[in-house]
């Protein structure tokens, strides 16, 4: 689910909108991580990317598995909680900075519902070039939140999602997401996708999302 903005003002903190929901309090900034934070996600994306593909050397492994190591007790001794991470909050990064979540950005906002590019990576494999239907799905499912908490100006869990693969989703390509809210019926919120390449459909999503009311987890 996304609580971020098109075009964030990155020398100000921004409310969080989900106080109340499943989120403590706690303000959203763009400046959690630094100002190369964005490279730093970059670059953990290329790791995902080339070890996809990789087949390295016995030795080479050896020699991989000594420095993902140093770099992983460098990373935990830096860890803090999932409010407070950039992960996942720094809207001014694609995906919010979230390496889980195919890349994405939003590039608008308005009554006929959130318009995004997502380009599915090398990581996110399938079979054949083409990128894994599940990666698909959570992609949908992202901007689908995106899409309800925009109809509901609040926070929702996903209910069920269904997705129709219509044809292959290329990798490496950006591709035109659309999320919009068909209807909402009190705290339900119907939640429509579709995912093209150019003019040609590769997915269509139909999902429920559900309020989440003050309190709930």
């Amino acid at each position: 689910m996304s609580d971020g903005a098109v075009s964030p003002d990155t020398s100000t903190e921004i409310e969080d909108p989900h106080e109340g929901g499943f989120r403590a309090h706690t303000a959203i900034t763009t400046e959690r991580g630094g100002p190369r934070y964005g490279e730093f996600s970059e670059q953990v994306r290329t790791l995902m990317d080339r070890a996809r593909y990789a087949c390295p050397t016995p030795e080479l492994t050896d020699e991989l598995i000594d420095q993902l190591a140093a770099i992983n007790d460098k990373l935990a001794a830096v860890r803090i909680d999932e409010w407070h991470s950039p992960a996942g909050t720094r809207i001014d990064l694609p995906a919010r900075g979230n390496i889980t979540l195919p890349p994405f950005e939003v590039t608008d906002v308005n009554d006929d519902g959130v318009f995004a590019t997502v380009t599915f990576r090398d990581f996110h494999l399938g079979g054949n070039k083409a990128a894994h239907g599940g990666q698909v799905a959570v992609a949908f499912d992202d901007l689908g939140g995106y899409a309800s908490a925009v109809a509901i100006q609040g926070v929702s869990r996903t209910a069920y999602l269904t997705v129709q693969y219509r044809s292959i989703t290329p990798l490496n390509t950006p591709l035109q997401c659309r999320t919009w809210a068909e209807k909402v019926d009190g705290r339900k919120v119907f939640i429509k996708g579709t995912i093209h390449d150019g003019d040609r459909l590769c997915a269509e999503m139909d999902a429920l999302f559900i309020k989440l009311n003050p309190g709930q987890q």
